[in-house]
């Protein structure tokens, strides 16, 4: 309706309609207006369209009238590729602040270019609240850090929304806010590149968010809630998802297309990880409608879309979150037994009788953890709203941070600044210490 508005609108519009012809004149069609084809949709997001074609003169001396012109106004607008992302109101409202580097403070800048990277920086402990952040409206699911744009923190929460922080700008913090899905977001995780983010959620789809534009780029869409979602080490054009129908997915961003599928007839897909050569990965599934407790923690191959263990975990808890070392040859899992359990990465995955992380509590909450980037430290978040931080090869307690008054969802260390980390919570918090 606003189109024929804005058509009938026009001052042209005001002058008298001329005379019909007393005799019709032959109509030429193929200079009529466009009309859309009724065959679907691609599923691609840019569809290739004729634009010389449709942009052809009319032929001269013809009256197009007032419907006509409105009509092909309204086609010429219908076969933009993305007419979502030409909506200007929708990208305003996404931009509310700088993702440059150069509205950070300059020690701070000065920080993130000269530290060390890698294992030969000792990771020191954080100690006291460096920012806070406020902004989702219900809890706060997931925050990563850009791996290249370091002074950047997407969070992915229950208000349907992303967000990214730039998070020590001395302007505002809240640099965007991305409304893509309509239902909760889980998930959500930087490009290697960091120039993108890939969220996914409860209205069963994942997708490629460009940060600096603000628009969506692709959709993947799926068949099931997706909870979780990971690129893969080596290949940024992969994925991998994981989902509440138990199956496990790996896409490739070029086509938009599932490469491979895992299929073993899991429970709700809790979390994945990919090994640090990016051969295997590990899936963490819930069992608690099931007493298959031997399905809770699968290392698959990837090319060869098999399981490679057999009973990795018996005891008959879910794990809502598992995790590879950086270096040394195991990984983790977060129990809902209130404790991190430790498995060897080599075949047959036996779990470590013998050491585990604990003192922190679970409860029923998706609660993550993380290692540091020199693997020095393992932190982990807590039902009882604070961040645990334990000596990785001891498995001592060496911290604890009361943080939220609700529990404390996921953990994320710093990039290349090893005393920063971010955390997030069921209240809708985002808070980074140092």
């Amino acid at each position: 309706m606003d189109l024929l508005f804005k058509a009938y609108s026009n001052t042209s519009d005001d002058e008298p309609e001329p005379e019909p012809d007393p005799e019709p004149k032959p109509v030429n069609h193929h200079h009529l207006p466009f009309r859309p084809s009724k065959r679907p949709k691609s599923e691609y997001l840019f569809p290739t369209l004729d634009l010389q074609k449709r942009e052809e003169a009319p032929l001269p001396g013809r009256y197009i009238s007032k419907r006509e012109r409105a009509l092909a106004g309204a086609v010429s607008q219908a076969h933009e590729p993305n007419p979502i992302h030409r909506d200007h109101h929708v990208i305003n409202q996404s931009v509310l602040g700088s993702i440059s580097e150069l509205d950070l403070p300059h020690d701070v800048l000065s920080s993130m270019r000269h530290k060390p990277k890698g294992r030969t920086q000792l990771s020191q402990i954080p100690g006291k609240l460096s920012v806070a952040l406020h902004g989702h409206a219900k809890a706060v699911n997931a925050v990563h850090w850009s791996p290249t744009h370091v002074h950047l923190l997407a969070s992915a929460g229950m208000d349907q929304t992303i967000c990214i922080w730039n998070v020590w700008s001395r302007g505002q913090k809240k640099a965007r806010v991305f409304s893509f899905h309509n239902a909760a977001v889980k998930d959500v995780k930087w490009s290697q590149q960091g120039s993108f983010v890939l969220s996914c959620g409860y209205d069963c789809s994942s997708r490629l968010i460009d940060v600096e534009k603000g628009l969506e780029s692709l959709i993947f869409r799926d068949d099931q809630v997706v909870g979780v979602i990971k690129f893969h080490p080596d290949d940024s054009n992969l994925f991998l998802s994981g989902g509440s129908k138990g199956r496990l997915r790996l896409w490739d961003v070029r086509t938009g297309k599932v490469v491979h599928e895992y299929i073993r007839g899991l429970g709700p897909i809790l979390d994945v990880e990919f090994s640090t050569d990016g051969k295997q990965f590990v899936s963490s599934s819930d069992v608690s409608g099931s007493n298959i407790s031997e399905n809770s923690i699968i290392v698959w191959d990837i090319s060869r879309q098999v399981p490679l263990s057999n009973e990795v975990y018996a005891e008959a808890y879910t794990c809502p979150c598992v995790r590879y070392h950086p270096f040394d040859p195991y990984f983790v899992s977060q129990s809902n037994g209130n404790y991190i359990a430790i498995f060897s990465s080599k075949p047959p995955f036996k779990l470590d009788k013998y050491k585990r992380y604990e003192s922190h509590g679970v409860s029923g909450f998706p609660i993550k953890c993380n290692f540091s980037l020199d693997g020095e430290k393992l932190a982990s978040g807590s039902s009882d709203g604070s961040i645990y931080l334990y000596n990785s090869r001891s498995s001592v307690l060496v911290k604890k941070i009361k943080v939220y008054e609700e529990a404390c969802v996921d953990i994320a260390f710093h990039p290349s600044l090893s005393n920063v980390i971010a955390s997030c919570s069921w209240n809708g918090d985002v808070s980074v210490f140092e």
